[in-house]
């Protein structure tokens, strides 16, 4: 179903949104394929659930009826917008954002597959520990190994480093990449409080955090919107690393995408820097 002006709010448990742009059909129908799973492992646990996923088509969104008419013959209210052109990948989830009234929110990106107890063991952290408003989970590579995508405040040089060297010399900065990364604290057991800076590929909110901040800021068409973020979701509501929650990604970095990406990337730091300030060694 297409979508054109704001409808009112929808009273929802729990709401999903994912932007794609020229997705790749296999993984995303991956990722609606897992996110059905965990949705039916959560209806498990909380048989009067209510849920609502948004399908924002940023461009050339191939067929994913099949899985979308799974996530609704479950009871998910499924809505895709479309129209909108690319908007750019925060404002696509400010999209969706503006038109939920739900208790928590999940922004997910559509190169995540999540594992079947994911969503109940988020939703059950998040039942315990009302302080917190965004929760961030373990994240593996396709292999199942640890990536480290909670982060401190970045040096230029850290991401530098981390982007764009090749990795023989990247090891020349293992000790400052491993800081940078959090890996003195963060593993496949221990809660972490506070980590200054999460991914975007998986950002569980509750609802009243994220629209408190306004969604993402606009500025950001792509790279550093969740940067951003993260670093003001500090000053309304506390974040944190649960592990039992986990998930793959597929993703991979600007400098693999091409020059386009890396352009992007550039663009987006220095707007981030310029907000937050510049840190280069």
């Amino acid at each position: 179903m297409n979508t054109s002006g704001v409808p009112g709010p929808k009273p929802y448990d729990l709401s999903v949104s994912v932007v794609v742009y020229r997705p790749n059909a296999a993984q995303l129908a991956q990722t609606l394929e897992s996110l059905t799973v965990a949705y039916d492992a959560l209806r498990s646990a909380q048989p009067t659930l209510r849920a609502g996923f948004y399908l924002v088509d940023n461009g050339d969104l191939p067929d994913v009826e099949g899985a979308l008419d799974d996530l609704r013959a479950r009871g998910v209210i499924c809505t895709v917008i479309a129209g909108q052109g690319n908007v750019g990948y925060g404002c696509g989830h400010n999209l969706a954002i503006e038109r939920v009234a739900s208790r928590y929110h999940l922004v997910l990106n559509p190169d995540i597959d999540l594992d079947r107890e994911a969503l109940v063991r988020a939703c059950e952290f998040f039942d315990a520990h009302p302080d917190a408003g965004l929760l961030t989970p373990w994240i593996g590579d396709e292999l199942g190994h640890q990536q480290f995508l909670c982060r401190r405040y970045p040096t230029v040089l850290d991401l530098f480093a981390r982007g764009f060297l090749p990795s023989s010399a990247r090891r020349l900065f293992s000790r400052r990449l491993a800081r940078y990364e959090m890996r003195d604290l963060i593993n496949d057991r221990d809660i972490v409080w506070n980590p200054p800076i999460v991914s975007g590929c998986f950002m569980l909110f509750r609802t009243d955090t994220l629209q408190k901040l306004g969604g993402f800021d606009p500025r950001y068409f792509l790279y550093f919107e969740d940067y951003d973020l993260s670093l003001r979701a500090h000053d309304v509501a506390r974040v944190v690393y649960v592990p039992a929650v986990r998930v793959l990604h597929h993703g991979g970095g600007a400098a693999r995408k091409g020059t386009a990406h890396i352009r992007m990337f550039a663009g987006s730091a220095y707007k981030f820097y310029s907000r937050f300030g510049w840190k280069w060694l």
